[in-house]
């Protein structure tokens, strides 16, 4: 980006290569584009993120429900493990053998992580399930989603000012390239006898 200063400064300069101005212009314009486009581009993907992530709360809400199950019998030698899906991931869950009633009115029975840490056989606690019965991972909250989308906003400004930036220094690359063939092809016009005496050279 030295290429903007030297803009405005050598716009008068009689060293200036139209070359020079060229890249200066070119970083100038990517320079405008990371500023204006790439702010757009993450307010528009995050809020599509947003917009989508809140619909799959809702969803997730309406079709998950949480049972009260009873233990039946802990499973021996299951070791106690946090619960991935809680929000501080230090809620200790044993493994037991449960039975509970789903929303339809269906009764289940199955091995399933309780929030005890001790479970005796009567003891009861509250697990996800669908309308059916079947054991489901909590519902995701609104500010989890939310925090999703921000993060995908973000990735999505960064990988346009990764794109804008690229497309810059491939720019900038091809023109030094035209450069130094122009300078070849001079310096082979020029002859193996430049700067000689009396080659008017």
């Amino acid at each position: 980006m030295r290429a903007i200063s030297g803009l405005w400064r050598w716009r008068h300069n009689p060293l200036c290569r139209a070359t020079d101005l060229a890249e200066a212009w070119v970083a100038l314009a990517a320079l405008l584009l990371i500023l204006v486009v790439t702010p757009v581009v993450g307010s528009l993907v995050g809020g599509l993120a947003q917009d989508t992530l809140q619909e799959s709360v809702r969803d997730q809400r309406a079709s998950r429900h949480l049972v009260t199950a009873t233990v039946v019998r802990k499973l021996e030698g299951s070791p106690l493990d946090a619960d991935p899906e809680a929000t501080t991931g230090r809620e200790r869950r044993t493994r037991v053998v449960a039975d509970w009633t789903a929303p339809d009115g269906s009764v289940h029975q199955g091995q399933v992580m309780a929030s005890l840490d001790t479970p005796q056989p009567g003891d009861q606690f509250k697990i996800w399930a669908d309308q059916h019965g079947r054991t489901v991972a909590r519902p995701l909250d609104s500010a989890t989603a939310a925090t999703h989308a921000v993060l995908a906003g973000v990735g999505a400004a960064l990988l346009a000012i990764g794109l804008v930036e690229g497309g810059r220094r491939l720019v900038v690359w091809r023109m030094v390239r035209r450069r130094y063939a122009r300078w070849d092809q001079a310096w082979d016009k020029a002859g193996p006898d430049w700067g000689r005496t009396g080659t008017g050279s």
